[in-house]
């Protein structure tokens, strides 16, 4: 080959070789750096240390201490109602009137079979004196003194019946004033005047229930029950608050006035029965609410928001927010929980920061940003 076809051969793939080297710098320097991890924004909040209540919840019923259904004890027309529906009357309180007429004119009856009898008595016992005399004297017989005797028996014998009959009467003429046997309120009245009413209704004439104080029937798991009868053989008045059915207002505050002895098979529960003064009258007689009943309360815990805590196969756990603005996952024991807040045996102390919002993005070593707080910046981690 001659030479320069070699010489233009060499400088051909020369400039082939660095135009290779140029595109390959080129690339190089065209590539990005890779960037550095970019901060997570947070919200945070700090553990605290407090005293938080231990409570049991448990569905319940408002009952009247006692219900009395009011009926006539004498048969009779309805003359008058001395009630208003929903009104509140006291022990003795006038509530109906029977027509008293037909028990007027019985006790006249019997006054009057009482007078006769009463005469006839005072006759007999005279005749009696009379008889005593002449047997001394030896004109009649003993057998007529003893007859004598036995009519004057016979006559005391019937005022007695005679003055049965006239209590009875004038207890019939009570009874046709119908009163409040006990205070409370009275409900819907189920009978007008001018019906005839008799004792052996069913329905009686209205309803009269306790409300001040009133009494709530609730229930609570049968595994906690030994709590509340530990709390109780302390001789400790055990609270309960009663809320309505969403649980955002409380009600009333009464305490525990009695404790069922045997758990329901069925349901795996026990009764209890609290007691409430009910002084703002927000009980109601067969009225659904949520009892809340404080059983002990833990004392010195740390306290955290629920929401910051996380589970997963090993336990309970929360992202601690360190000095240089990164987490830490820590393994955490909760005692209780209590609403939106919850006591933490070991894992957390005092005044430690938690992240509470963002969480689903975390990992152990992450950075964050925290939120600004008043008169201070954002704060955001160094990359």
């Amino acid at each position: 080959m001659p030479w320069w076809r070699t010489r233009s051969a060499l400088t051909a793939g020369a400039l082939v070789l660095l135009a290779a080297v140029g595109i390959r710098t080129l690339g190089c320097a065209a590539k990005p750096k890779a960037p550095s991890a970019r901060a997570i924004p947070i919200k945070i909040a700090n553990a605290t240390k407090g005293d938080m209540p231990v409570t049991l919840t448990g569905l319940g019923t408002v009952t009247a201490l006692n219900t009395v259904t009011i009926k006539t004890r004498v048969d009779g027309q309805l003359i008058r109602i001395a009630f208003q529906e929903g009104q509140f009357v006291r022990q003795g309180d006038l509530l109906a009137e029977i027509d008293p007429r037909p028990f007027q004119v019985q006790l006249m009856q019997a006054e009057g079979q009482m007078a006769k009898d009463q005469a006839a008595f005072k006759n007999a016992s005279a005749d009696l004196q009379r008889l005593q005399t002449l047997v001394q004297q030896g004109i009649i017989s003993r057998q007529q003194l003893d007859t004598q005797m036995t009519t004057v028996a016979q006559f005391e014998a019937s005022l007695k019946a005679d003055q049965a009959q006239v209590e009875s009467a004038k207890l019939n003429l009570v009874y046709s004033r119908i009163t409040a046997p006990i205070a409370g309120k009275v409900g819907l009245r189920s009978v007008d005047p001018g019906n005839m009413v008799r004792a052996s209704d069913a329905n009686g004439l209205a309803i009269i229930a306790p409300v001040q104080p009133i009494t709530v029937l609730f229930t609570i798991p049968a595994d906690r029950i030994q709590q509340v009868l530990t709390q109780n053989q302390k001789g400790k008045k055990l609270s309960v608050e009663a809320f309505d059915r969403d649980m955002k207002t409380r009600l009333a505050l009464g305490e525990v006035l009695a404790i069922d002895n045997q758990v329901d098979p069925s349901t795996g529960t026990v009764r209890i029965k609290a007691i409430f003064p009910n002084t703002e009258l927000t009980l109601f007689p067969n009225q659904f609410v949520n009892a809340r009943l404080r059983v002990d309360t833990l004392v010195g815990l740390a306290l955290i928001p629920s929401v910051a805590i996380q589970q997963s196969p090993q336990g309970a756990y929360v992202y601690v927010v360190k000095p240089d603005l990164t987490v830490e996952m820590r393994t955490i024991v909760i005692e209780a929980s209590e609403g939106e807040i919850s006591a933490i045996r070991t894992g957390i102390a005092a005044g430690e920061t938690i992240a509470i919002d963002g969480l689903e993005k975390l990992r152990p070593g992450a950075k964050v940003d925290l939120p600004a707080t008043d008169g201070q910046e954002k704060k955001k981690a160094k990359s």
